[in-house]
């Protein structure tokens, strides 16, 4: 029997078919890739539909239509213009930028540096007498004066012994009394030839030993009030105290390194920093000068200023390691503002520039052609200044230029500007920028009274909108 005719599809044996007549197609393998497909085209169709929706609202309400080249440019640029063309007509548009007027004013020579508050004094007080601890008379952080009492030791014990050495005083007291009487008589009968001189001069030795014993009595009577006094513990100096050390009821030692409470000495209060050693002249002549040099302590932000003081002194020597000179200056202090061991930032003033023109040093910039600074005309356009550039006091800069006290110089803003370009003035303070406080857009689209969906001043609006948020 043939087998050829009946199954004419199967090879005969000993013959390899081809791969494609062996392998059969199977209708279950396509059905999940005309479900992909068929799901692409859908989002690409949807996605096509949601893009044109979006471009004619933009249209519709006045704003920049935006394709995919980025938002069409003033003056009919559209999509297929290049970016150098977006670019020129960005500069020409109407920027907004933040102004302050030039001044005059004085101009502080300054040197800046880092420093640390240190007590004028510091003590730590202790017990001269060892006790139960009685009575505390201060308040923790309170103001004392020196001399005041500030604890009770327990006196009893002190006065017991000052009892004691004032009776051994007052008989030797008497027993001297009687010896001097006793010396008054044999020296009578010496004279009359009554007795001998040996016995006069022993009883002169008697006299001068209890007049010794006395005086010894004497300094221990002192002694014995001395401890008893020390029984009251006052302050030393006059300053804050701090925390107390000692509770009441407990034994206190005089051979406590803690003692019962340290006082420092804060009105006034010192300051201790390093300048270069470049500034001695200077600082040599205001030590010299009649009028002290002034100091100024700031917070280490450099944004408060913590107080104002004199220069007292310099070290006597410079510090060969750092090339520095130490100096230390004084603060009345009075209201606390500065603590000991607090870290301050330190502004020593060298020297003062009367009446000079000053601008915001961020007015200041720098090109090819050296410093200048862009002014805003009457017309609302701007032109560049060339300037010199002086001492920088806070945040106002010296300058030698031509330019007049009262005229407007940008500080914020100049990254798009040009010479003539015309500009809009806005306030340099963020939150107070119109708009600054309006509730945000809800929604894909934007509102007609939105300004950055404007079409007459959309591109400006974005630009003040970008600023504000810098």
């Amino acid at each position: 029997m043939n087998t050829n005719k009946i199954f004419p599809c199967m090879p005969a044996a000993g013959i390899v078919p081809p791969r494609a007549l062996v392998l059969r197609p199977q209708r279950g393998r396509a059905t999940p890739w005309i479900l992909a497909f068929v799901v692409l085209a859908a989002a690409a169709g949807g996605w096509w539909w949601w893009k044109g929706r979006g471009t004619d609202g933009a249209a519709a309400e006045g704003g920049p239509s935006r394709t995919a080249s980025g938002p069409s440019e003033p003056g009919g640029m559209g999509a297929g213009g290049a970016a150098g063309s977006r670019g020129r007509f960005a500069a020409n548009r109407v920027q907004p930028v933040s102004v302050m007027p030039a001044r005059l004013q004085d101009i502080r020579h300054t040197a800046s540096a880092i420093g640390t508050i240190s007590a004028a004094n510091t003590a730590v007080v202790r017990a001269q007498v060892s006790g139960v601890l009685q009575q505390i008379h201060f308040t923790e952080g309170q103001q004392v004066k020196a001399g005041q009492t500030l604890a009770q030791i327990d006196p009893r014990a002190f006065q017991a012994a000052l009892g004691q050495a004032e009776g051994q005083l007052a008989r030797d007291k008497a027993t001297l009394d009687n010896a001097r009487i006793d010396l008054a008589r044999y020296k009578d009968l010496l004279a009359k030839d009554a007795i001998a001189r040996q016995q006069v001069d022993t009883q002169l030795a008697t006299v001068n030993q209890l007049e010794g014993t006395v005086k010894a009595d004497q300094a221990a009577v002192d002694s014995a009030r001395l401890q008893v006094t020390y029984t009251r513990v006052l302050a030393p100096i006059a300053g804050r105290v701090g925390l107390k050390q000692a509770d009441i009821g407990n034994v206190v030692q005089t051979s406590d390194a803690s003692g019962i409470v340290s006082i420092t000495q804060t009105r006034p209060i010192a300051l201790t920093f390093a300048v270069p050693s470049a500034l001695l002249p200077q600082i040599t002549a205001g030590l010299k000068g009649q009028t002290p040099m002034t100091v100024e302590a700031w917070s280490r932000d450099g944004k408060t200023r913590l107080a104002t003081g004199k220069l007292a002194t310099a070290d006597n020597a410079i510090d060969i390691a750092t090339d520095t000179l130490k100096l230390k200056a004084m603060f009345p202090n009075e209201d606390d503002a500065l603590f000991p061991n607090q870290s301050v930032s330190v502004r020593l003033q060298l020297a003062t520039e009367n009446n000079r023109l000053a601008v915001p040093a961020a007015a200041v910039l720098r090109g090819a052609q050296g410093f200048y600074v862009y002014v805003v005309n009457a017309d609302s356009t701007v032109n560049t200044r060339a300037v010199q550039t002086g001492a920088v006091d806070g945040d106002w800069m010296a300058v030698d230029g031509k330019i007049e006290p009262g005229e407007r110089v940008v500080i914020d803003g100049v990254d798009r500007l040009r010479e003539g370009a015309k500009v809009e003035i806005i306030a340099s303070d963020p939150q107070q920028r119109a708009g600054a406080n309006a509730a945000p857009r809800r929604g894909r689209g934007a509102s007609a009274a939105d300004p950055a969906a404007s079409g007459a001043s959309g591109p400006h609006r974005r630009h003040a909108a970008s600023a504000a948020t810098q």
